[in-house]
């Protein structure tokens, strides 16, 4: 008996693998910890990754490409959670990023691919556009999520709104990043919540106290109470 349903449209081409770009990009990955940037070839990913190189050739121009997307998948693994307020959904994503620039092979991917984009425009452009672009969704998330609860005003100007995001992100990632990779300090649950009373808060509220005036110690008052 005849099918009712419309025949199925004809596919061009064979299907990528969703199975054989893990495994690729995976593999990058775990040549980037045993061999560093320098070393690291297309031919040495493709051996790991068990296809040919010719397949790498097919879906990356090439080892700039393939890296800054490897990392990429990383962070696409970051998520807001929505733990009931502002305040805790910072702290929480915070730990996460910071977790997962625990990981060997987050940290070697990152740290190489930061260190040759130094010399190399056309790579930074991919780490602004596949990292760094997609991972601003997170602050996004978090400031309609807020404004929907009230605990942040609306922007009436979009942009405004696009700048601040941008800021928000750049101190967000620059903290943690520094912490973590530069420093070399633990960011754990401490430290993460008085960096983000300090983010949400603003200096003067950093110390934790303030005098009987309102006013952050330090700060002389002039007469006739300006300060």
């Amino acid at each position: 008996m005849p099918s009712d349903s419309p025949p199925e449209p004809a596919r061009s081409g064979r299907p990528r693998s969703v199975a054989a770009d893990a495994a690729i990009l995976e593999a990058t990955r775990a040549s980037l910890v045993d061999l560093g940037w320098s070393k690291l070839t297309m031919g040495d990913v493709a051996m790991r990754a068990g296809v040919a190189k010719t397949t790498l050739y097919r879906r990356w121009a090439g080892k700039n490409e393939l890296v800054v997307d490897a990392v990429a998948v990383l962070f696409d693994e970051l998520e807001l959670p929505d733990l009931g307020s502002l305040e805790a959904d910072v702290e929480a994503v915070v730990l996460q990023f910071a977790a997962l620039l625990e990981r060997p092979e987050t940290k070697t991917a990152l740290m190489a691919v930061v260190a040759e984009a130094t010399r190399d425009e056309a790579l930074r452009d991919r780490i602004r556009n596949s990292i760094v672009a997609r991972q601003k969704r997170l602050v996004l998330e978090g400031r309609e999520r807020a404004q929907k609860r009230g605990e942040l005003p609306p922007e009436p100007d979009r942009a405004v709104a696009d700048r601040t995001a941008d800021l928000i992100f750049d101190v967000i990632a620059g903290a943690v990043v520094h912490r973590a990779l530069v420093s070399a300090e633990p960011v754990d649950c401490v430290w993460a919540r008085h960096f983000t009373r300090l983010l949400l808060s603003g200096l003067g509220a950093a110390s934790g106290r303030r005098d009987g005036e309102g006013r952050t110690p330090g700060r002389r008052q002039k007469p006739g109470g300006s300060v």
